[in-house]
């Protein structure tokens, strides 16, 4: 079983300060009290000192609320702030080489954009992926979007779980699960304006399609 458990994690929130006009740790301590139990931590202007600074934070609110905290990019902040684990890009160090610098308990995610880069992935050891960009998106220039047609197809080829991003909104959140995915990784469409409000339409419309298919598979045939 992989370490990622993603199943009480429908949503996994990446941080960005620019989005919400606060700080990582205020994003993260108003994320936890709506609801998400999944938090990345993604920053890319800010002096590696303040950024593990903002790590250390982070990791004491995670804890203390049995958040899974991962680390973006910087593997040596990641395992000095004591991450549950660090997300790679695909220019960044290669698995099997960070998992040598993790160790095995720690969870390794990695972006992919392709069929061919999921497989690799699961096959270098990755605990999970992220997929996409799943539909239009401004927030990260990732290319064009894949859609729900390659995600079905990862879907198909890889056994770990699938993190969708990219363009993800409560309207479409419901069709990147049916596709396939185990969890979608949200940044404005969450961080803009009121994150608490934000966040229960996402869990609403989730909560909508669990129920729709409890009606599904339950109903009466008579």
């Amino acid at each position: 079983m992989t370490k990622f458990i993603i199943e009480n994690s429908p949503i996994y929130l990446i941080t960005d300060r620019t989005l919400s006009g606060l700080t990582h740790s205020q994003i993260v301590r108003q994320a936890i009290a709506a609801g998400i139990r999944t938090i990345q931590l993604r920053e890319k202007q800010m002096s590696k000192k303040n950024l593990y600074r903002e790590a250390l934070s982070i990791r004491s609110l995670t804890l203390r609320h049995k958040t899974t905290f991962i680390m973006n990019d910087y593997i040596d902040i990641a395992l000095a702030a004591a991450a549950d684990g660090v997300h790679l890009g695909q220019d960044d160090m290669p698995i099997k080489e960070a998992r040598k610098i993790m160790g095995k308990k720690k969870i390794i995610g990695i972006s992919t954009h392709s069929l061919k880069q999921a497989i690799s992935a699961e096959d270098a050891g990755a605990d999970y992926i992220g997929f996409g960009p799943m539909f239009s998106t401004s927030t990260k220039d990732s290319g064009l979007p894949k859609g729900l047609k390659a995600l079905r197809e990862v879907r198909k080829h890889i056994k770990i779980p699938i993190v969708a991003i990219g363009g993800i909104n409560p309207e479409n959140v419901s069709s990147a699960l049916e596709a396939g995915a185990d969890s979608v990784a949200v940044m404005s469409a969450i961080l803009r304006r009121d994150i608490k409000r934000n966040t229960e339409k996402f869990l609403s419309a989730i909560t909508m399609r669990k129920q729709s298919h409890c009606d599904f598979h339950f109903r009466d045939p008579s």
